[in-house]
Order: C-alpha cells, then structure tokens, then sequence
C-alpha cells in the first residue's frame, strides 16, 4: 500500500494464536493523521470497554 505524505493507516494484523498485533503507517509520524492512528492504536490496545464496544459492533454486523 502506498500512501500519500498526508495520510496515515492503522494495520491490524492476527496471528495463528489469534493474538492481534496494531501497526501506523505513516510518511510523516508527527503530522495529524498519524498522531490520531497512534491515540486510536493506543486506545485500542489499552481500553478495555472500548474493546468490548467493537466486539459488540462486529458481532451485531454478522
């Protein structure tokens, strides 16, 4: 994936033991849109609730 000086990405990435690991790809790790992939990555990794919220949002997608 390419991405412009202006964009940033979050890859989420699972393994065979269904551990998720979170990566930002960015041209510029201290411009806006990294800094917000970065705060989403560190609440996703930290908050638990926030979690829960997504799981919930994935289940009632299926």
């Amino acid at each position: 994936m390419k991405l412009n000086d202006n964009q940033s990405a979050l890859i989420l990435e699972i393994d065979d033991h269904g551990e998720i690991s979170i990566e930002v790809a960015s041209c510029d790790h201290e411009g806006l849109t990294a800094l917000l992939c970065q705060a989403i990555a560190k609440k996703l990794i930290r908050d638990e609730e926030f979690q829960q919220e997504l799981m919930v949002m994935i289940n009632d997608e299926r």
